[in-house]
This record gives structure tokens, sequence and C-alpha cells, in this order.
């Protein structure tokens, strides 16, 4: 039987397809990993946006987020798993986070410096107008009382400038003293053991991204001021345009955090393609968060759930709990 010169086309094209097939080696299991990875990134990252929440980063250090624009993703990859604060890294794209002279003694005496042997310790910093006060002991051989007033800057590669503009020692000022003998602080004390502190001549530099406990923290910081008792940190913009803006479910609530896209699991509950907004239940102050106690705040609010099917949790400030309080609303009322 003679083929036509259409069918002899068809069958010599369809031979070269499979000789071709049949030639190219299966891809490699890397291969394989690397094309996964390129198209998951969707799926694996949760959209974050926080208004007016005191998100705790240890029991006492409350980071004072006024805005917060941002994404979270698994270290290991697969679902963000709330109930481990250290599994995850936050994404900020633009944010506004304030510290009290408070929240900054404990950051500094229970993470910064918390290692044997630091030569900074019983730290106390205050604000005065558009600086700070740092007070202390600072340990060479003996323990000498000191004082630092310092302004504070961003350096090019968005860290926290420290500089001092008056300096004491066993209270006599010290400024002249220093650098008559050609002594700065990087010649005095040894930094190299604490987490994300460094010395530059006189001036103490701390690492944003690695001053704090979990969870890990990614953002360039561009910006630095003294605001009342408070040592506000602004995050990408100063007014947070050039970041898209999340609608939440209810906006209406004046203290939040959202959650959106991407596997979120907390307890025994995996979202896919996550949709959660948790609602401050007194929005007369800032939400008081705490990632490792965030149970009880659950058990002492409500669920309710969407038309989206996603979830609008409200949950009581975690210094309440315990607090006699009036009965949750049920889900749906």
């Amino acid at each position: 039987m003679n083929d036509s010169p259409a069918r002899l086309i068809q069958l010599t094209l369809a031979a070269g397809v499979i000789v071709a097939l049949a030639s190219t080696p299966p891809p490699d299991s890397s291969t394989v990993a690397r094309e996964a990875q390129a198209r998951a990134p969707a799926d694996s990252t949760t959209q974050v946006q926080m208004r007016n929440v005191d998100f705790y980063v240890a029991p006492e250090i409350p980071l004072r987020i006024r805005r917060l624009r941002g994404t979270m993703r698994s270290k290991a990859g697969g679902p963000v798993i709330f109930d481990d604060k250290s599994s995850f890294i936050i994404h900020i794209e633009a944010a506004e986070v304030g510290l009290s002279g408070n929240d900054l003694s404990l950051l500094l005496n229970k993470y910064v410096f918390a290692y044997p042997g630091a030569p900074l310790k019983h730290l106390r910093v205050s604000t005065a107008g558009t600086e700070i006060v740092q007070k202390g002991i600072l340990h060479k051989v003996l323990d000498l009382p000191f004082e630092i007033r310092a302004s504070l800057s961003i350096t090019p590669d968005g860290r926290i400038r420290i500089h001092p503009t008056n300096t004491k020692i066993l209270g006599l000022p010290m400024d002249k003293v220093m650098k008559g003998l050609g002594l700065s602080l990087d010649k005095i004390i040894n930094l190299s053991k604490a987490k994300g502190a460094t010395l530059a001549g006189n001036d103490i530099l701390l690492d944003p991204e690695k001053i704090l406990p979990p969870p890990s923290i990614e953002g360039r910081l561009t910006g630095i001021r003294v605001e009342g008792d408070q040592v506000v940190q602004v995050f990408g913009p100063a007014s947070g345009e050039g970041s898209t803006t999340l609608v939440p479910p209810d906006p209406t609530a004046r203290n939040y955090m959202l959650y959106r896209g991407g596997k979120l699991q907390f307890g025994k509950l995996l979202m896919l393609d996550a949709e959660m907004q948790i609602v401050d239940l007194d929005p007369a102050d800032p939400f008081k968060f705490d990632p490792d106690r965030y149970k009880p705040q659950l058990v002492a609010g409500y669920l309710r759930m969407l038309a989206s099917g996603g979830l609008e949790v409200n949950m009581r400030d975690i210094d309440k709990i315990g607090r006699k309080a009036a009965a949750p609303v049920a889900a749906g009322n």
C-alpha cells in the first residue's frame, strides 16, 4: 500500500519526535526540585498586614507595631507553623515599629548582651528629647558605672547607629579624656559575642535583623526617631507608599493582624490559601499578642467563619487573660 506524500511527512516527523524523546535523559532530582521551587513561591508565602499590635518576641518584650506590611514564609518550606515562631521568617516591606526605653533595656540585657562575661550589663535605657540615655555597668577588670547620652541614625547598610554625645564613667566626663588618650570604646570593650551589636570607634551599631529573638525578620531599616518614650524604627518608605495594602474582611477593625494566602497552620488547623484576620476584642488600646501564649487568648475569644471560607478570630489581649470580662459573643451573632 503506497502512502501519500503528506502521510510520509507525518510519519517522518513522528519518528523524529520519538527518537528525540528517547535520547533525552530524564531530569535529575535537583532539576525537578528547582522547577518545583520556581512554581512554589505563590503557594508558600503568606501575606501579612498588622495595625496597632504589641507583638511579644519574649514574655516582657513587645514590638509595638503601628503598621506593618510584608510576608511570612517557612524556613523549611511547606506551611507557616504559627505555633513555632522559630520556624518562619517575616519579611517586612514597610513598617513603623516602636520600642520603649524599658523594652530596649530588657532586650539588651536579656538577649543582645545575655552571655557570660558580657562587658555591658544592668543596662537601663530612657529617652531625652531626640536622644537616648544609656546607664549601666561597664565591666573592664572592675565594674564601672557609666552613662552615655547618644543620638540615633541609620548607617548606609541599614543598621542603627548609637553615637555618644556625652559619656560619663564613675560620674566623670570622659569624652575629652578618651580623645586625648586616643581611646575609643572599640579599643576598650569587645562585643564579638553580642547578638547583632558591634562597635565602630565610639559608636554602637545594632543590626535590626539580629538583635531580636524569634521570629526572624528581614527588612530594610530606612529611618529612626525618638518619639516620646519610644524609639520608632521605620522600614521601607516613611509613609508606607510603594507597598500594596490588603483590604481586611473587617475594615472597621482598629487593631488587627491579617494573614492571606499560602498555607498556615496553628494548633490542629491547617488553612490552605489562608485568610485569617485576628481582631482585638478591646480596641481601646493596642492588641497585645503573644505567639507563645496565644491559645488562652483564643479560648477567651471566639471565631467567625467568613463567606470566603476564611476566619475572623476575635482575641483578648494577653495581659487581660484571667480578668473578669463579658462573655464572648457567640459566633455568627
